[in-house]
């Protein structure tokens, strides 16, 4: 199975979480600004982004990004991470929501670390990458 992680990084809690779920799926690594592939040419893909702001994705690279290839999930394994630091996870149940109702096959709710991943957490990536790879 084919497989890509895609994801941005501010402080490089979401690039360890990323490193840890392409590690459990055997996955392709790549940061969103140097993802150039199709996302059709991927059997499953994970997408990792920390809460930003008023905990949304972030704006200016992701968002756009993953509205760009949202109309391309329906039926593809999906799976979502990312970290955060205040909040209660609002952004990742929004996007779940997004990947849903645009009939991606998600695996999981999302998985979220507060600030930087544990070990705990990151053993939780190297799963999630497992379950996506499956």
């Amino acid at each position: 199975m084919k497989t890509a992680v895609i994801y941005w990084s501010g402080t490089g809690n979401t690039e360890e979480m990323a490193k840890a779920v392409a590690e459990g799926a055997g996955a392709e690594l790549f940061r969103v600004s140097d993802f150039s592939a199709d996302i059709d040419e991927y059997d499953a893909v994970a997408f990792g982004c920390p809460a930003m702001g008023d905990e949304v994705l972030e704006e200016d690279e992701f968002e756009p990004f993953f509205a760009g290839v949202e109309g391309k999930l329906s039926g593809k394994r999906t799976a979502l991470f990312g970290s955060y630091g205040w909040g209660d996870g609002q952004w990742m149940r929004e996007w779940a929501d997004r990947a849903r109702a645009a009939g991606a096959s998600l695996i999981d709710e999302g998985l979220m670390a507060n600030e930087a991943p544990s070990a705990d957490d990151l053993e939780g990536c190297r799963e999630l990458g497992r379950k996506l790879a499956e």
